[in-house]
């Protein structure tokens, strides 16, 4: 093959430049895949807290109303009403869950002592010792 005239090839300015602006495209868009990665994880972490807690929440309200308030973590202490429940499925190895309820004033929701027929639910879940998220219920005696 015959080279036109004027034509000898690439010189080290060009392929450096060429270089220069890969590298100006490609690091924003690696540092927006990490980015992107990360925030996968923590909306993973706070779905699979929600899920948690949301069950929690469930298993409490269908259980029978216990008049003293009660205080259990899965896993770990068992709820008062339950000795065999003390750990959660395999799948949520990193997570615990920490379950209070507390008798309430219905007027004022300060807890009270003697028990009104109504208790605030406290649901709190942890991944790796970090607390992901905070819900709340009402629970009454009926």
């Amino acid at each position: 093959m015959r080279l036109m005239s004027g034509q000898k090839g690439q010189t080290l300015v060009e392929v450096l430049v060429a270089i220069v602006i890969l590298g100006m495209v490609a690091v924003p868009f690696l540092t927006s895949l990490s980015v992107s990665s990360r925030a996968i994880m923590v909306t993973d972490d706070k779905a699979t807290a929600e899920s948690l807690a949301r069950s929690e929440l469930e298993y409490v309200k269908d259980s029978p109303y216990n008049f003293t308030g009660f205080s259990y973590s899965i896993p770990g202490t068992p709820p008062p009403w339950d000795p065999s429940r003390t750990a959660l499925d395999s799948c949520y190895a990193t997570y615990s869950v920490n379950v209070t309820g507390v008798p309430i004033d219905p007027n004022t929701s300060v807890p009270v002592s003697p028990d009104q027929h109504i208790q605030k639910i406290i649901v709190v879940v942890y991944h790796q010792n970090n607390s992901v998220l905070t819900m709340n219920t009402y629970k009454t005696d009926r």
